[in-house]
C-alpha cells in the first residue's frame, strides 16, 4: 500500500507516518502544490498512491484546491468511483463548512479533526476498506 502524508506541520506528518508505516510506504509532502505533483508522479511512474491524508490549511496550495486538482486529474485519466484514492481530510477545524465542503465538493473520502488520534485514524481506515494494520 501508498500513502501520501501531506502537512506543513513536521510534528503532525511525523505523527502520522509512525502510525501508518505499518500499513505501508509512506511519503510525505509539505504542501498542497507537493502533494499534487507527487500525486501525478506516482501515477506517471504506474505506483499510485492508496491513500492520502491531506492537511486543509497549507501554504502554496490549500487541501481542499489539492483535493480538487486530484479528483481532476484522477477523472482526466478516467479514473472515478471505487478506483480513486481514498482521501482523509485532516484539520484542525471542526467547522462543519470545511466538512461539507470536503465531502460535497471535494469529494473526500473522509474528515478527522487534529490531533489525530491513532485509533479514529484506524477505524476510518477499516470503514474505507483497508485491513487491519500488518504485524
Amino acid at each position: 500500500m501508498r500513502i501520501l502524508i501531506v502537512d506543513d506541520d513536521f510534528i503532525t506528518r511525523k505523527s502520522l507516518i509512525k502510525m501508518l508505516q505499518d500499513y505501508g510506504d509512506c511519503d510525505e509532502a509539505t504542501n498542497g502544490q507537493e502533494a499534487v505533483d507527487s500525486f501525478n508522479m506516482a501515477w506517471e511512474e504506474s505506483r499510485p498512491y492508496d491513500l492520502v491524508l491531506l492537511d486543509i490549511m497549507m501554504p502554496s496550495l490549500d487541501g481542499q484546491d489539492a483535493l480538487q486538482q486530484i479528483r481532476e486529474f484522477e477523472s482526466s485519466r478516467g479514473i472515478m468511483g471505487f478506483g480513486e484514492a481514498k482521501v482523509i481530510m485532516v484539520s484542525a477545524l471542526d467547522d462543519p463548512r470545511n466538512v461539507v465542503q470536503a465531502f460535497y465538493a471535494g469529494g473526500a473520502s473522509s474528515y478527522l479533526i487534529k490531533p489525530v488520534q491513532a485509533q479514529k485514524l484506524y477505524e476510518e481506515m477499516e470503514k474505507l476498506g483497508f485491513a487491519s494494520r500488518a504485524k
